[in-house]
């Protein structure tokens, strides 16, 4: 039985999501944010050293990191579904987007989430943070337009990845600009599976 370790609020709720996707059993292991810090609990440590969420445990393997669990999990069960052939003219594209969505894409989330702390402090760094959210999600808008999915004509890993990244960004107020990932966020929403995953996993809001 595959176990999730999953944390409110948090990366791993995409990791539910490809789960319901692929169609498989699974078991949900709940943890809490701390009310004050809203840090995860010192118990996940005993899972993995790094005390992050998403951890996945299945058998005797224990697989850390949302883009390699997602590589897992496809590669072990998806059966050829949800990532293209190595020797797929999709494949690099697909390989592309799997690290995009947690590489560059996610640093100005990330430094708009961390400055939101300092308040006029933050003052020199937003204009740096302004460029970056308009580079990175004009690039991803734009490059989307107006298909379904990043990569091929069927929903991917890197529909998995990238989805929590547009959540993200969403929170924060970064999408008003761009179309595209804000009809595209919808739909992925709107999936059977996205809902079964929100269902089993319990509340899901970025903002809190």
């Amino acid at each position: 039985m595959i176990k999730v370790h999953h944390l409110n609020n948090s990366r791993s709720q995409r990791i539910l999501w490809l789960l319901e996707e692929l169609g498989l059993d699974y078991e949900i292991v709940p943890y809490q944010r701390d009310a004050t810090t809203n840090l995860a609990p010192e118990s996940l440590k005993k899972i993995h050293p790094l005390g992050k969420s998403p951890v996945i445990t299945d058998g005797d393997k224990t697989v850390a990191e949302s883009g390699a669990i997602v590589e897992y999990l496809i590669r072990t069960y998806g059966r050829d579904k949800m990532m293209p052939d190595e020797d797929s003219p999709d494949f690099l594209s697909h390989l592309h987007w799997m690290h995009y969505a947690e590489g560059s894409a996610m640093l100005p989330v990330m430094l708009s989430l961390y400055t939101m702390r300092l308040g006029e402090a933050a003052a020199p760094l937003l204009p740096r943070i302004e460029s970056e959210v308009k580079n990175h999600f004009g690039y991803m808008n734009e490059a989307l337009g107006e298909r379904p999915f990043f990569v091929g004509r069927a929903l991917t890993g890197a529909d998995i990845q990238l989805t929590f990244t547009l959540e993200a960004a969403k929170s924060l107020g970064h999408l008003k600009d761009f179309a595209n990932l804000e009809r595209y966020l919808n739909e992925m929403h709107a999936r059977p599976a996205y809902k079964r995953a929100e269902e089993r996993g319990g509340r899901y809001d970025l903002g809190k």
